[in-house]
């Protein structure tokens, strides 16, 4: 059964915020790239005197001081870009709950600076680093949520559908995102040099089965769904890519001191895929629990 929950139609502020939202997120996934090419080429203490360097390193912006100090200038253009969303969001936004969540992304965005200060001057602490390229992802997901929350088609209201399934839809959809950060946690670890790379490639065969599953059972309830269809489709897509990239950044690795750039090149877009593919879980979880209801028979016995 399916019903419509009509929306006003969105005025052209709305539609401002919304772009500004979209551009945030862009600038975002530019920076979790720019921070895996930091990573990469090992360059994470070339510029060690964080937070004082900016106007001491731009005649030697070579190497490692090219890629540390570029992903520190890309990361306040993102910040001052989140203090602007988060003012916009507490004087335009008439929901309660989005006016927090601007905040929030602005505090987030503040933790995440404080932690790559951190990685700076504790010479790159395992556990550090690996909060600061998690916490990276987290953000990248908030912002891709708040484009979602602000987008024309969250306003034109919810398609109610039942979840006839088990386990329920609405559990699996809190659940993915979970799975699919802790494996960018094992990335981030080996990447790191905290572990090998063995449990990261098992919670990649975990991940991908579960996801896969998931999106079965979205694909073939709700096969028509204007909103769950198209996030179980890019679920899956980014993660067949995620997946291929990995093989790809494994053995790029093992040939690493004959071909860096390819090593580089595979594990920068390897770390950005996964970063897409942690919002598009997000991005299905949101749909999932706004637009699927608990069978009626299934509610009927919990109240009973």
């Amino acid at each position: 059964m399916r019903m419509y929950v009509s929306a006003s139609q969105t005025p052209r502020s709305d539609q401002w915020l919304h772009r500004y939202a979209i551009a945030l997120a862009v600038c975002t996934l530019f920076l979790v790239v720019a921070g895996a090419s930091v990573t990469s080429k090992q360059a994470g203490l070339s510029v060690p005197d964080w937070p004082l360097s900016y106007g001491q390193v731009m005649p030697q912006m070579t190497g490692g001081v090219f890629f540390e100090h570029g992903h520190r200038m890309v990361a306040t253009f993102v910040g001052l870009l989140t203090i602007g969303l988060a003012i916009w969001l507490a004087r335009a936004e008439q929901r309660a709950w989005m006016r927090k969540l601007g905040w929030t992304a602005l505090g987030a965005v503040i933790v995440q600076g404080l932690l790559g200060g951190l990685t700076v001057k504790l010479l790159l602490p395992p556990a550090v680093s690996v909060s600061h390229a998690c916490l990276a992802q987290l953000f990248f997901s908030t912002t891709v949520a708040i484009a979602i929350f602000t987008s024309q088609s969250w306003r034109r209201g919810a398609e109610i559908v039942e979840d006839y399934g088990k386990p329920s839809l609405r559990s699996l959809a809190v659940v993915i995102p979970v799975l699919v950060l802790a494996q960018i946690a094992l990335g981030a670890a080996f990447r790191h040099g905290a572990m090998t790379v063995l449990p990261h490639i098992l919670g990649a065969m975990v991940v991908a089965a579960a996801i896969l599953i998931v999106c079965a059972f979205v694909l073939h309830q709700f096969p028509e769904h204007r909103s769950l269809r198209p996030a179980a489709i890019t679920l899956m897509a980014m993660t067949f890519a995620q997946v291929l990239l990995g093989i790809g950044a494994y053995y790029t690795r093992l040939d690493a001191a004959k071909n860096p750039v390819a090593m580089v090149v595979v594990t920068v877009a390897h770390v950005a895929t996964g970063a897409l593919t942690l919002a598009s879980s997000v991005a299905l979880a949101i749909q999932i629990r706004r637009n699927v209801r608990e069978h009626a028979h299934e509610t009927h016995a919990v109240t009973a």
